[in-house]
């Protein structure tokens, strides 16, 4: 067989003959003759390559093996070429790898970008197909449970400045899952599918679950029964401390250890003030096959009205209820061996993160704005310049220009001579709470008529005086 520089040449070769081709608009089955020819090439090339022997030029065949059950979810793609590619799943995958490729052993960061998923979108229930989510991960070695901690304390401040109401972030780990597993005689290359099932206990009762264990996945009941008990169990310290006399649980020295974790983890999140909030709950399970130690999932509490549907959920072409529950809205974990899957070496860097629903959030919030008919500011404009009679543009523009340099959010409608309910109904309708009024009488005296949208009180202000008094009002707003 040629050896692998041999190989290399060749489909470097390959590569101009295809792309030759494309560019001369050959025919269609010329181009997919030499493209099999192309690939043929590349399967011999990968046929020897051992399990860390590949270049991370960019994200090719990057996503597969890292998401589980979940991985049905992943948009395929191939390039002209026939190269598999992905549109990507998450941003923790594509993160590991950049670390893999940058050599960088610690970071602290946050990103927001768009990600992808093939399946069945509800929009009031703000699940889409294209949806933006913001990733907070801490990479590196440090002692246990301190970043863990963090990033839970970090949920925590997120969902209660945001006021979305009553909200609980569940934590587990997956040590203890496994060791749940073995002691109630999962087989060993049953663990991850099973831990897929258990995840949807958020979405289904126990006794769907249980089936789905014994007919769908080949468990025996007795089996199934042992991890019912288990999986029913929630609370805090005590739980983890319960949990390290259980005559079966202690037998599992892996789950002794997420066990001995968990509650280093409740000791931070009292010094921390968010153990309020925060319940060890075994039933969690987060399908995605990338995680290793703590995982943790928010979820809101509280219904709120369902909003009207939309045509397509009319249509039943959603397949769910289009109600106002939206499942989690951030869930994370720790994810030690990710960057190593990565490293031609098998380099690990220890890392954890969370990811923040952002679309799904965002629903939640616009439907309490309906239910409430809250008006919702659309514009961070602190004033309108605006006039009481015809043929003031410049002096608005003047004015505008003047509040701009001062750091003042100014705004100016875009005609010569707008009527003044206008002026003032835009205000109202677009949430700026307040209006610097122009006229005739007010340029004479040197005064400017400072209008408030929601009382309507209007008190003349003088020119000079005027950028401190708007930063005096929208400051008390």
């Amino acid at each position: 067989m040629a050896d692998k520089a041999q190989i290399q040449a060749a489909i470097k070769v390959q590569g101009e003959v295809v792309r030759k081709l494309k560019a001369e608009k050959a025919n269609k089955e010329q181009i997919d003759e030499e493209v099999a020819k192309l690939l043929e090439l590349k399967a011999q090339l990968g046929g020897d390559e051992g399990k860390h022997q590949f270049v991370l030029k960019t994200a090719k065949e990057t996503l597969t093996g890292k998401y589980g059950e979940d991985s049905k979810l992943i948009y395929d793609l191939k390039d002209q070429g026939g190269e598999l590619l992905s549109l990507r799943y998450d941003l923790t995958v594509p993160f590991a790898r950049y670390l893999a490729m940058n050599k960088i052993t610690n970071i602290k960061r946050y990103h927001i970008a768009k990600v992808y998923r093939r399946d069945n979108p509800a929009m009031t229930r703000g699940r889409y197909r294209e949806f933006y989510q913001c990733d907070f991960d801490i990479a590196g070695q440090y002692d246990p449970m301190i970043p863990d901690a963090e990033c839970l304390k970090i949920v925590h401040e997120i969902l209660s400045e945001l006021e979305l109401g009553d909200f609980r972030i569940k934590v587990n780990d997956r040590r203890i899952l496994d060791g749940m597993f073995a002691v109630c005689g999962v087989p060993d290359e049953k663990f991850r599918t099973i831990c897929s099932t258990v995840d949807k206990l958020d979405k289904m009762a126990w006794e769907d679950v249980k089936n789905e264990m014994v007919k769908d996945k080949g468990l025996s009941e007795e089996v199934a029964d042992q991890i019912g008990n288990y999986v029913s169990m929630q609370g805090g310290m005590d739980l983890a401390e319960r949990l390290l006399q259980d005559p079966k649980l202690s037998q599992s020295k892996q789950a002794c250890a997420g066990l001995m974790d968990m509650k280093q983890l409740f000791s931070y999140l009292e010094l921390f003030q968010v153990t309020d909030k925060v319940v060890f709950d075994l039933s969690l399970a987060r399908g995605l096959d990338y995680y290793t130690g703590i995982i943790y999932e928010a979820v809101l509490m509280q219904t709120l009205p369902a909003p009207t549907p939309t045509s397509q959920e009319q249509n039943g072409a959603v397949g769910e209820d289009a109600g106002v529950s939206v499942g989690s809205v951030a869930g994370g974990g720790r994810y030690d061996g990710l960057v190593g899957m990565f490293d031609p070496k098998g380099k690990k860097v220890p890392c954890v993160g969370v990811s923040i629903g952002i679309e799904r959030i965002f629903s939640i919030m616009e439907q309490k704005a309906e239910a409430s008919a809250e008006k919702v500011r659309t514009t961070e404009t602190q004033v309108l310049v605006a006039s009481a009679q015809k043929n003031l543009l410049e002096e608005r523009l003047r004015l505008t220009a003047e509040l701009w340099n001062a750091g003042i959010k100014a705004e100016v409608m875009y005609k010569k001579n707008p009527k003044l309910l206008s002026q003032l109904q835009h205000c109202e309708e677009t949430g700026i709470p307040l209006v610097a009024i122009l006229g005739e009488q007010e340029l004479k005296d040197g005064v400017v008529k400072l209008r408030t949208v929601a009382t309507r009180e209007e008190a003349d202000v003088s020119r000079a005086e005027l950028v401190n008094e708007i930063k005096k009002r929208t400051s008390e707003s």
